[in-house]
């Protein structure tokens, strides 16, 4: 008799344990939709030379269904001995619809600012073709292609002259989580039209000191094949920053 109850009562048991792991799986936190960064540095020199260094970004990302959405903003600004020395800005926004699993289109707008570039300011706009060529657990590789345009305002008419024209823009990115600490990024933007070629690399590492705080090292050089008088067609930039992500 004990037996029997005993059979009786398996189906029970059972049918409580598949409940528990339904409840389980349902507490699961669901991914979230918008993520973000945030990043400050600053150096500050005195003695022989007062220099003081200061970089600012900010990223913010949000993934639904098939849409991704992205902006990045940044700010540097540099002073030597009292006068201004470097003075950026630059803000970008991305929009990309996946219609499968790796192909997407995308849409893209960018403005420029540099102060001792030559230029008031350039913008780009731009839409095309994506694809993810690599996306598993630990990297992932985006290449785009597509025509754009771009306005180049120049500063001062004597030493440079103002341009519009058609451009063909190349994007790629590769990111690497190569463990739970630490990231590895390479960008590559290049923007060609008639007038001027302007091709911009990112090298990055960000190495995760506690919770959602890293120290981010990060190599950029923009490269323009077409500058004002007495400008130099090389710009690089090295920066240490302190990130907090969310």
């Amino acid at each position: 008799m004990k037996k029997f109850l005993t059979l009786l009562a398996i189906p029970s048991l059972l049918a409580a344990g598949s409940s528990q792991l339904l409840a389980a799986e349902n507490t699961t936190e669901p991914k979230k939709i918008w993520t973000g960064s945030l990043e400050l540095g600053y150096t500050n020199t005195s003695g022989n030379t007062e220099e003081t260094n200061t970089v600012a970004r900010a990223g913010l990302d949000r993934e639904k269904d098939q849409w991704r959405y992205a902006i990045d903003f940044d700010a540097i600004n540099s002073e030597s001995d009292g006068e201004r020395s470097a003075e950026k800005y630059f803000l970008s926004n991305r929009l990309a619809y996946a219609y499968t699993e790796n192909n997407y289109a995308f849409g893209y707008a960018a403005y420029d600012k540099d102060r001792f570039s030559g230029y008031d300011y350039q913008a780009t706009l731009a839409a095309g073709y994506g694809r993810r060529i690599l996306n598993n657990d630990t990297m992932h590789w985006d290449l785009e292609v597509g025509p754009g345009y771009r306005i180049s305002k120049a500063e001062d008419e004597a030493t440079g002259e103002d341009s519009e024209e058609l451009i063909i823009r190349l994007f790629t990115e590769y990111a690497w989580h190569f463990s739970d600490n630490a990231d590895f990024t390479q960008s590559l933007n290049v923007e060609s039209g008639s007038d001027s070629t302007i091709t911009k690399s990112i090298t990055a590492l960000k190495l995760q000191v506690i919770g959602s705080v890293a120290v981010k090292l990060s190599y950029t050089i923009k490269y323009s094949d077409n500058v004002p008088t007495d400008k130099r067609h090389a710009d690089t930039e090295t920066a240490v920053t302190l990130a907090y992500s969310f």
